[in-house]
């Protein structure tokens, strides 16, 4: 069998693109350890966790990382390293921490992980094949205590609450409704971590668009890369509760979904991931977040990042 696998597919921004993922050897004694590299170069170790603030994030729908110049020895006037959607893979290496990965996009003109199905399982059901049965997790301690608003505009749309706990437990909340957002949805879901078995069906969820969102990023010019294959699209068939009361086709229930509440299902995924691209291991806190996405996740790895920082690294 090959050293490497090979994914292809399209993403959000630059059509069809591919990466490499090396597995190499087996160290219990060695922390958890993935090497992202952009082209030929190296552009973050999760082994070199101090690092991770030399990358600066952004988000366009998907999470984002750029290298700074100075950081990746450009030349001066050289274009920064980018990296992006780094969020349905990066969970997949939490399922063997010991052993190593180096995983490669090929081009550095289009440095986006593929798409896949939209979900984290094209990749784990790959990388199973050549790994093996899945390892007990790593966790570590983050004694957070946290709660802050979502705001935009002076207007209040989502919280976030952070607490220390025994494992890693998250609450997840959509509801977006058509005077704010454009469109009606609710979907919440809830998961605590112990073991590889609870990671599994958060790995089948798809990344998802209502209609109206998909129009919208469409006029902005996003999304370019992306056809129906990448993922799920709602429309308010999916998303609004009949005038009876009854929640026939909503999305705890539509047949269409893989899961239950697939889309809070889909967003716990894409937090597991934005958390667990510093490093393969995964926090003991609760999360309970309302209306969150890759900026909000951001602000929570920021509150965790000292603790990953310390290296406290232990078996449940």
């Amino acid at each position: 069998m090959s050293g490497n696998l090979i994914f292809k597919s399209r993403s959000l921004s630059f059509g069809e693109v591919s990466l490499s993922v090396e597995p190499l050897e087996k160290d219990p004694q060695k922390v958890p350890y993935v090497a992202w590299f952009v082209g030929e170069k190296l552009f973050y170790r999760s082994d070199a966790c101090h690092c991770f603030e030399e990358l600066e994030f952004f988000a366009k729908r998907t999470a984002g990382y750029r290298l700074n110049e100075s950081a990746a020895g450009s030349a001066a006037g050289e274009s920064s390293l980018q990296l992006l959607s780094p969020e349905h893979l990066a969970p997949v290496f939490l399922m063997w921490p010991h052993r190593r990965f180096n995983v490669r996009l090929s081009d550095a003109a289009k440095p986006e992980v593929p798409m896949m199905d939209g979900s984290a399982i094209p990749f784990f059901c790959e990388m199973r094949k050549f790994c093996g049965a899945p390892e007990e997790l790593v966790f570590y301690d983050a004694p957070v205590h946290a709660e802050w608003d979502l705001d935009s505009d002076a207007s209040i749309y989502g919280h976030v609450r952070i607490t220390p706990a025994e494992t890693f437990e998250v609450e997840y909340v959509l509801d977006r409704n058509v005077d704010r957002d454009g469109y009606d949805l609710k979907s919440a879901a809830s998961v605590s971590i112990y073991s590889p078995e609870n990671l599994y069906q958060i790995f089948m969820a798809r990344t998802f668009i209502h209609q109206v969102e998909l129009e919208r990023a469409r006029a902005a010019g996003l999304l370019a890369g992306v056809d129906e294959s990448c993922g799920l699209l709602l429309d308010d068939s999916l998303c609004v509760e009949k005038s009876s009361g009854c929640c026939e086709n909503t999305p705890s229930t539509s047949p269409k979904f893989r899961i239950a509440n697939e889309p809070a299902m889909h967003k716990i995924l894409d937090l597991i991931g934005d958390l667990s691209f510093i490093c393969p291991a995964l926090p003991r806190v609760r999360i309970e977040i309302t209306n969150g996405g890759h900026v909000s996740h951001r602000q929570i790895m920021e509150k965790i990042i000292p603790y990953v920082h310390a290296g406290i690294f232990t078996q449940v």
